[in-house]
């Protein structure tokens, strides 16, 4: 009856997740002789961490990551891998999100720059940051897109403020001048604001090419990027 009427006024004040850990925690408490505040700390660290569990739940599932795609998986074994691992690993710290670093992950095709990319906006999205990744060519469609029914800026505005995002296969795709525009205005709004990685086989001095616009390509480059490859 005690039970009941404690549970009764955890929904009242729409603790609901604690109404389901409450008799868990009870018991365990009762058989190991806890203390009152040991017990109160405990429930409450477990609806805290059921919390966090649905955020980053959540934020997997808009950020579009492959759910396979970690620093768990990935094989740094590979012979076939010239990569710097104590970089890659530094990285997935996250301390570049706070400096507003950009990094460029560069190789060829194969060697698995998408996956270190995505291992590192899982590891962001852990310690509490949005992130959005899509193929650079597929992000352009979709702002676009947006043109049509008048989301145009609504959808560049998204991407300019999403905390991290993270643009694969940079300059494999032709893009529309418009498009290119685009491009230039997410990296120039987002410049010392918020980072970018970028995914790409094509050589820094290959970058203008991208462009139509031979100023606007070569301003690109300009930006400072942490290079992985």
């Amino acid at each position: 009856m005690e039970n009941a009427q404690i549970k009764n006024k955890m929904n009242r004040l729409k603790l609901t997740g604690m109404v389901d850990l409450y008799e868990h925690r009870l018991e365990m408490a009762m058989e190991e002789k806890w203390s009152y505040s040991t017990f109160l700390d405990m429930l409450l660290t477990d609806v805290l961490e059921r919390k966090d569990n649905k955020k980053l739940t959540l934020r997997l599932a808009k950020s579009r990551l492959d759910v396979i795609k970690t620093m768990e998986t990935f094989d740094f074994t590979r012979k076939d891998l010239n990569a710097p691992v104590a970089l890659i690993r530094e990285l997935c710290l996250c301390g570049f999100i706070e400096k507003n670093q950009n990094i460029f992950v560069f190789g060829k095709s194969g060697l698995g720059k998408s996956h270190i990319a995505q291992a590192i906006g899982h590891q962001a999205c852990r310690r509490g940051y949005d992130v959005l990744f899509q193929c650079t060519k597929g992000l352009m469609d979709w702002i676009y897109g947006g043109i049509a029914d008048g989301t145009h800026k609504k959808r560049l505005d998204y991407v300019v403020k999403m905390p991290l995002i993270i643009m694969d296969d940079y300059g494999l795709q032709a893009l529309l001048e418009e498009q290119q525009k685009d491009l230039y205005h997410i990296i120039a709004e987002r410049y010392e604001k918020r980072p970018i990685i970028l995914t790409t086989n094509r050589a820094i001095e290959e970058w203008p090419d991208i462009f139509s616009h031979p100023l606007m390509g070569s301003g690109i480059v300009q930006y400072p990027f942490v290079q992985v490859s």
